[in-house]
């Protein structure tokens, strides 16, 4: 089970070599206002979150790991709120969601009402980020972790008709945890 793997393997996920992702990072923190307020959806080790922080944004930290949470917590010095995206109940609250290889395991038929309950968190105009890994069709890694493997195609559809605006997706090459190559789809969009 995806949830599972975090809590046994949070230490070793949280401190392995992980490169920023500083271009799209700056891309977002670029769309908004100085100190904007933002909602980090699955920050695993708390990388991102501690770069935002130090661009002056005001950020919370969030993940569906406690195992996780209390890693990031020691990189961050402040607590992290350990929430499944289910969980997630603002409105009109934060200027952007940042939700970087997270959202890539939320099973398909949940992620039109994920979205929902993202679009309605943002303030009207607030910038929505997200990465998955591309594919046609639901699976697991070989550590037995879900992923929805959307196309682009498939994902532009599902957020033009849960009212996004602005819906860019770019796609690269990469890898993930597993180190094998990975297609990403790379999301901004606008509530």
């Amino acid at each position: 089970m995806t949830s599972s793997f975090y809590d046994e393997n949070a230490e070793t996920y949280a401190s392995r070599n992980r490169k920023l992702p500083r271009a799209r990072l700056d891309a977002f923190l670029t769309a908004l206002t100085d100190g904007a307020r933002l909602l980090e959806l699955g920050c695993g080790g708390g990388q991102d979150s501690a770069y935002m922080l130090s661009k002056g944004f005001d950020v919370t930290p969030t993940d569906g790991s406690a195992e996780l949470a209390k890693q990031a917590a020691k990189l961050l010095a402040r607590p992290v709120k350990v929430m499944r995206f289910e969980a997630l109940d603002a409105e009109s609250e934060f200027d952007g969601v940042w939700a970087e290889a997270s959202l890539l395991h939320v099973p398909r038929a949940d992620l039109p009402a994920i979205l929902a309950r993202i679009r309605r968190a943002l303030r009207d105009g607030g910038v929505f980020h997200a990465s998955f890994k591309a594919g046609t069709a639901e699976g697991h890694d070989g550590f037995g972790r879900y992923y929805n493997y959307p196309s682009a195609v498939w994902l532009s559809g599902l957020l033009s008709a849960g009212g996004w605006q602005n819906i860019s997706i770019d796609e690269a090459d990469g890898s993930g945890y597993d180190n094998k190559p990975t297609r990403w789809l790379f999301v901004q969009a606008r509530k």
